[in-house]
């Protein structure tokens, strides 16, 4: 799958990062992160990214040229006086468990999403892991989006539960993790979960499992997506988010959000995601080709692949 020449822009609202991650294979320092920059370079291998978010005077120029050579769009991005948001963490043997080191929200703290005039009718828009609130500001600037898709985090579920409860009234569909589905509805079943996540709103709740793979409901269906047998990894921070940016950027790229198209939707998340583990920060997906997507989408296929009766 290759970026469709007819692929509707991508808006994408969120943290633009400076990483600095340890794990058992290694570490790296002050590297590029945040949540809209995973979720855009892995959009943008199937359809044009506007982004948004906002970064402080010490973000790297590097940076800058990395993101506008993948086709992402930064005129939304705004460049403030002071220091980029700044996120540490350690990783265990057992990469599911992950302990953060420190958080400076600097300019971050200050973020107001403003969406640029060209951005406003943007028929995709993914909200990443921002402030619900924020993710309020932003739909009220949008004009006639096709699918709204946003993620959101413990964090929020706890601290702003009726600002996000707002946000998933308004959006087609939501991505969180296995813990946030249980600890958002009260319940060790993600069955029950999910069922109550669409009773908010969403039409599709897509549960992403880590190592475990992903399921993706809706009200005619329960598709569930394999892991990818990787034998190592490197650092899973963003991974995540690759998957959301692939998620929805095949999605834009089709233009089809059938059942059908959603649950291959749902491995091309799981595609991005399984690549840009294999490497800190955004260093397996700045050399990622349409080709080895596409391959490692058909392996996919193969994992989950039985005989009918």
């Amino acid at each position: 799958m290759t970026q469709s020449t007819q692929a509707k822009p991508v808006l994408i609202v969120g943290s633009v990062a400076l990483d600095t991650v340890k794990t058992p294979f290694g570490e790296v320092r002050d590297a590029l992160g945040g949540a809209a920059v995973y979720s855009s370079v892995a959009a943008s291998f199937f359809a044009p990214v506007q982004l948004v978010g906002i970064v402080g005077t010490d973000f790297p120029e590097k940076h800058l040229r990395f993101l506008s050579s993948r086709n992402i769009d930064l005129a939304g991005l705004q460049r403030v006086k002071g220091k980029t948001f700044r996120w540490a963490g350690e990783y265990e043997y057992d990469i599911n468990k992950r302990r953060t080191l420190s958080t400076e929200l600097n300019v971050f703290e200050r973020f107001r999403p403003h969406i640029p005039e060209a951005y406003r009718d943007a028929k995709y828009v993914f909200l990443a892991n921002i402030d619900p609130e924020l993710q309020l500001e932003v739909l009220a600037q949008v004009k006639n989006p096709v699918l709204v898709m946003c993620d959101t985090m413990n964090f929020w579920i706890e601290g702003k539960r009726d600002a996000l409860i707002e946000v998933l009234k308004k959006v087609d569909i939501v991505l969180l993790n296995d813990e946030e589905a249980r600890q958002l509805c009260n319940t060790p079943s993600l069955v029950k979960a999910s069922r109550d996540i669409r009773a908010f709103g969403p039409s599709v709740v897509v549960i992403k499992k880590g190592e475990h793979g992903a399921i993706m409901v809706t009200d005619k269906a329960h598709f569930s997506a394999p892991s990818y047998p990787l034998e190592e990894v490197a650092d899973p921070t963003g991974a995540g988010d690759a998957f959301a940016g692939g998620f929805i950027g095949y999605i834009a790229a089709t233009g089809n959000t059938s059942e059908t198209n959603l649950r291959k939707a749902t491995i091309y998340g799981s595609t991005l995601a399984s690549f840009c583990v294999e490497d800190f920060s955004l260093g397996r997906l700045a050399t990622l080709s349409p080709e080895e997507i596409v391959a490692r989408y058909c392996e996919f296929r193969q994992i989950a692949f039985f005989e009918p009766l």
